[in-house]
């Protein structure tokens, strides 16, 4: 499949975050994936069963639910839903997502933003370059509210990313904020499959790997939303993948918070389906 925007000759990592192209212009020529995945090396290293809701250390053991082998631990707040779309729901959507303008991002990846701009130093955010979410995702909103567990979703940003193993796209281990983002962070995994990999602070030396197969969605929430961190392993990039993820308000934003009123002007635009993505705003990048 062709794809729109070709990569630039720069790249937008800042900081400790690096790809290939930035390794490479400090005159490291090295793509050895292991030696970029410094972090996760001597981990102990289990394999997340939804149907249990336990991952495991045995990484051959999902297939034999509910007879798995080796060790495991508990682990909720994850939950998966395989092909949840089809073949070419898939295909249109990343039709229409190549043809938005892509931005690059750090660590290897581009973006396409639908969503306030923020400060989270200062707490602040800005709807003046905000729209709405991207006309394609009032379906893939509608058929997310028939799950039982996120009838109450109302999504008040919208994030495509792109990873490639061209350049190797990664992403560190991170939580979302915990002010302006709710409980529930809700990804739709398209082109290629990966892995969500989970790490927790308290529990040095553990990586829980969550299983996310092509045009599956998966919801994060709970203990794994506020307990466990969430990256992307370059190793685990095989071929070009993209990801669209819907954020949802804290209780600060919505009816009753301090901030509800400004909570309501997000959503209202939010739900209108109308955005623009804020990059094309920003940059005057052609969006027609």
């Amino acid at each position: 499949m062709e794809v729109k925007n070709s990569f630039l000759s720069f790249c937008a990592c800042k900081g400790i975050r690096k790809c290939f192209l930035c390794e490479n212009n400090a005159g490291n020529t090295n793509r050895s994936v292991a030696k970029q995945s410094s972090y996760y090396e001597g981990m102990e290293t289990y394999i997340y069963c939804q149907d249990c809701e336990k991952a495991w250390s045995d990484l051959n053991t999902l297939s034999s639910h509910p007879e798995h082998s080796g060790q495991s631990i508990n682990f909720p707040g994850i939950l998966i839903m395989n092909n949840f779309i089809t073949e070419e729901e898939e295909q249109k959507l990343v039709q229409e997502i190549d043809e938005i303008p892509w931005v690059d991002s750090q660590s290897g990846r581009r973006k396409q933003d639908f969503g306030p701009k923020v400060n989270f130093k200062k707490k602040k955010l800005k709807l003046q370059v905000f729209s709405g979410l991207a006309p394609f995702s009032r379906l893939l909103i509608d058929s997310i509210k028939q799950i039982e567990k996120l009838k109450d979703f109302i999504p008040v940003e919208q994030c495509q990313l792109e990873y490639v193993p061209e350049r190797g796209s990664a992403i560190d281990p991170h939580f979302d904020d915990f002010w302006l983002w709710g409980e529930h962070l809700v990804t739709l995994n398209l082109v290629s499959g990966t892995y969500l990999s989970m790490t927790h602070d308290d529990k040095p030396g553990v990586l829980v790997l969550v299983p996310m197969d092509r045009r599956s969605l998966i919801t994060v929430f709970g203990p794994s939303r506020y307990e466990w961190k969430h990256g992307i392993r370059r190793e685990d990039i095989r071929e070009r993948r993209l990801a669209i993820t819907f954020r949802e308000f804290t209780p600060e934003f919505l009816p009753g918070g301090k901030q509800e009123e400004l909570g309501e002007k997000v959503i209202q635009t939010a739900l209108t389906f109308e955005g623009i993505s804020v990059a094309s705003y920003e940059h005057g990048l052609n969006v027609s």
